[in-house]
Formats: structure tokens, sequence, C-alpha cells
């Protein structure tokens, strides 16, 4: 936590190494049979305490960002927000390196930093787990991007299981 009381989480891109789709739903989400792996660089979220939830959105992409309620990085503040109970606000700045869909997980790992920066600011103890499934609501990326580590992912990206070390 910064001294100001801000917290700094990385959103880094997701990586499919392979990725198979395998059947379809009847709700329309695909199947998958997937590796996943996040290297090193990515989006980054930053909040701070404030009276009310509010998005600064920077970066060389930041202009491709939508604002609004349909921003998954809002939806995932509002989203924990009333998961909780939180009457906090927290003002949140996005630092946008990742090209807007262009099929990395930009804003996927955008929503999943947010669950977690917002976590820590505002003192909630839910498990990677409990974020991930939250996310799930948010979109089919967001849970795996929650872990954020190399992951073999199945269902429509909510099962995962570790891989062996990966270089």
């Amino acid at each position: 936590m910064g001294a100001d009381g801000s917290v700094t989480v990385a959103a880094p891109a997701k990586v499919n190494l392979y990725l198979h789709v395998t059947g379809r739903r009847d709700d329309g989400y695909h199947l998958l049979d997937a590796l996943v792996v996040f290297p090193g660089l990515g989006d980054i979220v930053t909040v701070a305490p404030s009276a009310e939830i509010t998005l600064t959105t920077e970066g060389p992409f930041a202009d491709h960002i939508p604002d609004g309620p349909d921003n998954l990085v809002l939806k995932a503040a509002h989203l924990l927000a009333n998961h909780t109970g939180v009457t906090e606000g927290a003002k949140i700045i996005l630092k946008k390196y990742l090209p807007v869909a262009s099929g990395i997980g930009g804003g996927s790992a955008d929503a999943a930093a947010t669950l977690s920066a917002h976590s820590n600011l505002w003192g909630i103890n839910l498990s990677q787990g409990d974020l991930a499934e939250l996310g799930l609501t948010l979109g089919a990326d967001v849970p795996m991007c929650v872990k954020g580590r190399a992951l073999f992912v199945g269902g429509i990206g909510e099962d995962f299981a570790d891989t062996p070390k990966m270089p």
C-alpha cells in the first residue's frame, strides 16, 4: 500500500499458447481447452481512497477505452462493492498499455486487477477463488486473469488446473 493509501496491481496480458473450442453451451458460451500464460507486460490499475468510485484512464490506448457503465473496470469495482456491502468509493487510475480488442485479455485482466486492488484497499477478505467466481459474472476470461499464472483452462474459462513449471 502506498503512503497515500493507494494500491497498485499489474494487469498482465493473457496469451493463449493453444486454444481449442470443444463445444458450445446453450447460452452461447464456447467450451474451451486452452493453455494460457501471463507475460510480464500489461496494464496497471491503481486505486486510492475516495468518496465515490471514479475512473481515469492514461497511457497509449486510453482513448480507446469505453467510459460509463459499460466499462469493465467500473463494473468490477461496483460488483465487488455490491457483493460485499462496501459503501466506500475509490479513485481508479487505469494505465492502458495493451491494445483494446486485441485478443490478449486486456479488459478481463483490468477487471481482475480491479477486483484484487479493491479487495486490498477496502480490506475485503475474499480468497482468490472467490474473486475468480465473482469475476466470472463479468466475463469468461476474468477468472483466469484473477489467477494470473500459467493454467490449463476448461469450461468457458472457469475451470483451471496449474501447469508444470513454465520457463
